[in-house]
């Protein structure tokens, strides 16, 4: 590659220290694969946490009544960005918040669980149809915006994702399980 065509500015940021930086961030396996993890641009960073973006999706499309999503950073009044996720729904469907987000609470590390949500019919894309998280970004929280926090629910101390099931709030241990810091 000799660089972005008619866009000088980029490719000199691209080409760094005599490395092509691609903008993607991954792993090496134990088997020694390469690993996709996220867009560096895509990351989030809440309360000290690097978060994927790739992961939330991951978690978020295991919901029954989720068709496709958008994991993206919002400004926080604290600090670093919160994590929302845009959804599209099934056809008829309708989200339940309380039942999503306990979904999440057996499924994500606490600090990763989406803050914000937001159902919309259908998400921006590109004309090769990839979801334009720039705009979603713009966007930010709006008035059809569901608040994790501000209806009170709260992943439980005891979580940090696949280790318990949830009864009216509380975490319940497998059988022999241990309780996660």
């Amino acid at each position: 590659m000799q660089g972005y065509w008619n866009r000088p500015e980029d490719t000199l940021h691209a080409f760094r220290n005599l490395w092509f930086h691609t903008g993607d961030a991954g792993f090496m396996d134990e088997d020694g694969h390469l690993v996709f993890a996220d867009r560096l641009e895509e990351s989030i960073r809440r309360r000290g946490e690097n978060i994927s973006s790739f992961e939330v999706e991951d978690a978020v499309r295991t919901h029954s009544d989720v068709v496709e999503c958008a994991a993206y950073p919002v400004s926080s009044e604290q600090s670093d960005d919160e994590v929302m996720v845009c959804l599209v729904l099934e056809q008829g469907a309708t989200l339940d918040p309380r039942s999503f987000f306990e979904h999440l609470f057996l499924l994500m590390p606490r600090y990763a669980v989406p803050r914000y949500v937001r159902v919309v019919d259908e998400l921006p894309k590109t004309p090769t149809q990839r979801v334009r998280k720039v705009e979603l970004r713009t966007q930010g929280i709006t008035s059809d915006t569901i608040d994790r926090e501000a209806l009170g629910l709260h992943p439980p101390a005891a979580l940090t994702g696949g280790s318990a099931a949830l009864e009216d709030g509380v975490a319940l241990l497998p059988e022999g399980g241990e309780r996660l810091a």
